[in-house]
């Protein structure tokens, strides 16, 4: 028995560590020297996170791979349009509670989220489903959640006053959609250098989403935040998310054979379709909101550790199908 698979990535203990940390520590987060603070930190990281993922996005493949547009269009139609249906649906019976409120937006951003790259196209490539478009609908997701994300959540956002969604599409267009335009100009250039030291750069990711994560839960914990919610409701989110993601995946798979697609663009669907991006919730939070974001994050970081764990084996038992 291969005890490895069992074992929590090693990210999702540093992000679970990051909460103790806020937990116990809070102050650490207001915490500056000469200027320099743990925001600006998480501002500069974001900005070269969106900017190597300019410089990584292949614009050949993502060319070639326009001609399978009925697949492309099933995939963002499930990431962006059933994804946010199915939660917004249930609004009107969620009570005027500000802990069901919370619990409820904090769904309803997971829902919005964009695909997520790097896992997608990993475990599509397990599972032998087709790499190519796997990769072209992970980066495509990506590009379309930085507009179609705001716009889902300021159905909420403008509501409780928290930011106007001018203000938030100003700080997106800066600390987003500039580098990753800078990062396709500089391709020519940097591309190599990227690839040879992609592996040290990935660790800046990550620890970029360690430090949102920690300033985010930090400061939910010291205004008191999370007293709101409970363990009950904890609870509860988690369960709700569980049966969201069992909801779109059968979905997926029953459309994919409805409409006749082989098994390699049928994997695809169902694992780009279903994956939520942890890196772009957190970056997006950083921006959406201004208060509560442990709570808004919540969702998200729960979706992203069951997903590790059940599209793995998914993907190890349609490779051996294979």
């Amino acid at each position: 028995m291969k005890w490895s698979r069992y074992i929590p990535d090693p990210f999702i203990l540093q992000l679970f560590a990051a909460i103790g940390v806020g937990y116990f520590f809070p102050q650490l987060a207001d915490f500056g020297y000469n200027g320099l603070n743990l925001g600006t930190l998480i501002d500069l990281g974001v900005v070269f996170i969106f900017f190597f993922y300019g410089l990584k996005l292949d614009k050949s493949s993502i060319v070639n791979d326009l001609k399978n547009w009925p697949m492309h269009l099933l995939i963002q139609g499930v990431v962006f349009v059933l994804f946010p249906l199915l939660v917004l649906i249930f609004y009107p019976l969620v009570p005027q509670d500000p802990s069901y409120q919370l619990l409820f937006i904090s769904l309803f951003y997971l829902a919005c989220l964009p695909s997520t790259v790097s896992s997608s196209v990993v475990m599509v490539s397990i599972a032998k489903g087709n790499i190519s478009s796997a990769i072209f609908n992970a980066s495509l997701s990506g590009l379309i959640g930085i507009i179609l994300t705001p716009l889902w959540m300021s159905l909420f956002v403008q509501k409780q006053g928290e930011l106007q969604l001018s203000t938030i599409f100003i700080n997106l267009i800066i600390k987003i959609v500039l580098p990753v335009v800078l990062g396709l100009i500089l391709q020519p250039w940097l591309r190599n250098w990227y690839k040879k030291y992609h592996h040290r750069i990935a660790k800046l990711d990550k620890l970029t989403i360690v430090f949102i994560v920690y300033s985010s839960f930090a400061h939910t914990f010291h205004d008191g935040s999370f007293g709101l919610l409970g363990l009950d409701n904890t609870l509860l989110i988690a369960v709700l998310v569980i049966l969201l993601f069992v909801v779109v995946f059968n979905f997926s798979r029953w459309i994919g054979r409805k409409m006749r697609f082989d098994r390699a663009d049928q994997i695809t669907i169902q694992f780009c379709g279903t994956k939520k991006s942890l890196v772009h919730g957190s970056v997006f939070a950083s921006v959406l909101f201004t208060e509560n974001v442990g709570i808004y994050l919540l969702a998200v970081m729960i979706y992203h550790t069951f997903q590790l764990f059940i599209i793995s084996f998914i993907a190890e038992r349609y490779a051996k199908e294979a």
